[in-house]
């Protein structure tokens, strides 16, 4: 029998690990000293040892390792548990080839234009909202500001209040001269009447959610569209519904060249 450091240097595992894994019951030394507490190990050991560093290696937790070598633990158990594992790296790996990606862009970026990206585009969940809107086809986009007038008192009017920033809805699949269908929309506290051209509904969520914030006056904001547009090309997404814009600052109330938008497209992978 070995005494645990010597264990401890022939398994190259430290002393505070082989202690945890006895009180995990993982490892059980075949001997406590009754009256020192000295913890004895078996070569013939260092197989179950070696399994627990090995499985441990995998990504599988201490407790999940301690299911697996139960001896009554079934063949079915022990193949569902591996599966299951298999998938969490998988996804873990697909998440940092996706990061790996991403830094690849900025350096070449950064590289090319000697300084930092201008627009960095983040995919994030977005909750569905409850919102009034109007939608109307407009002879061009600078009409839009018709509508933004026509929602808030409609809102006040019927005892509700403005829940967050206003947002433009884009219905039309690409850029138009004319005859644009749009679509301005205030989440609200509280439910109110849809009538006439005010509707009261519940815009949808989404998993994935393509965005970039565009600080600065309307005329520049191409620009970023034309990053997240390249972007979701480039990174192998396809667009699921119309875009977005959030107004983070009240354009009434802010400088133009201090406006701060949200643009958000709404994507999943092709």
């Amino acid at each position: 029998m070995l005494k645990i450091g010597d264990f401890s240097n022939l398994a190259r595992v430290t002393v505070k690990a082989l202690r945890y894994y006895d009180e995990l019951g993982l490892l059980k030394p075949v001997k406590v000293d009754e009256f020192t507490g000295y913890r004895y190990y078996s070569v013939s050991q260092l197989t179950q040892l070696h399994r627990i560093i090995a499985l441990k290696d995998m990504g599988l937790s201490l407790e999940e390792i301690s299911r697996l070598l139960k001896d009554d633990v079934s063949i079915a158990h022990i193949l569902d548990l591996l599966h299951n594992k298999q998938v969490e790296q998988k996804q873990k790996l697909e998440a940092e080839t996706e990061r790996l990606r991403r830094v690849e862009e900025w350096l070449i970026q950064v590289e090319k234009e000697g300084k930092m990206p201008d627009h960095e585009i983040v995919i994030k969940k977005v909750s569905p909202v409850k919102v009034v809107s109007v939608r109307e086809t407009l002879p061009n986009y600078n009409a839009v500001g018709q509508l933004f007038q026509k929602i808030a008192p409609y809102i006040y009017r019927n005892r509700s209040q403005i829940a967050g920033p206003s947002m433009t809805i884009y219905h039309d699949e690409g850029y138009k001269e004319k005859d644009v269908d749009m679509e301005v929309a205030f989440p609200i506290t509280r439910d109110v009447p849809s009538k006439g051209e005010f509707k009261c509904v519940e815009l949808p969520g989404y998993d994935q959610m393509a965005t970039t914030i565009h600080k600065g006056s309307y005329e520049s904001i191409s620009g970023a569209y034309n990053t997240i547009g390249k972007w979701i090309e480039t990174n192998g997404y396809q667009i699921i519904g119309p875009p977005r814009e959030i107004y983070l600052t009240e354009p009434a109330k802010t400088k133009p060249n201090e406006n701060v938008t949200e643009i958000q497209f709404p994507v999943t992978k092709a």
